[in-house]
């Protein structure tokens, strides 16, 4: 006798996973309270080492079915995802997820679905990293203040005239640091 499993996870304290659970059943899962297990945790966390999924996975038996809303309340990491339904499938257990059509990810067709994802998944990252590096190529903006050459140009000409610092601060209505700063330049 299959049994069927529900899982919420929501990653702040601010959120809870009461819609999640909500919508399942509006789909026409009739999920046991004994049944749904739900927790508030990063999905960054492998979802083995999460306590309530392996609380869940625990009392789960061949044959049983896991329901989520999404595929990504069972991890942010398409390998984590993949690693997770693999081992649940090992025991017999299937899983479903509503954002993929509800079609059992431990079935062939489950498993072309997840592929793809994972595929699409490693060619994004490939693709965020070729663009941060041609973005870092093609910048040429430098730190700091642009240089200030007709400034300098200026207070060495005053300076060969034998004009004091004060004195061209204060000709040239610029700050007395400005002028130091110009003062010995090449």
């Amino acid at each position: 006798m299959s049994r069927l499993f529900g899982y919420g996870r929501v990653s702040t304290t601010e959120q809870n996973t009461d819609n999640q659970l909500v919508a399942l059943t509006s789909k026409g899962f009739d999920i046991k309270p004994t049944r749904w297990f739900s927790e508030q945790i990063s999905g960054g966390v492998p979802a083995l080492q999460r306590p309530q999924f392996s609380k869940m996975a625990e009392r789960m038996e061949a044959g049983d079915t896991l329901v989520v809303l999404k595929l990504d309340r069972l991890g942010r990491d398409v390998q984590d995802v993949l690693a997770t339904v693999s081992h649940l499938a090992t025991v017999g257990i299937h899983v479903r997820s509503m954002d993929l059509d509800g079609v059992d990810l431990t079935s062939a067709a489950g498993k072309l679905q997840l592929t793809v994802l994972a595929a699409v998944a490693a060619f994004e990252r490939d693709r965020i990293r070729e663009r941060t590096k041609e973005g870092l190529a093609r910048s040429t903006k430098k730190a700091g203040r642009p240089v200030a050459t007709a400034t300098t140009v200026v207070v060495q000409r005053r300076k060969a005239m034998g004009q004091t610092q004060s004195q061209v601060a204060a000709e040239l209505g610029m700050g007395i640091a400005t002028i130091k700063r110009h003062w010995n330049k090449d």
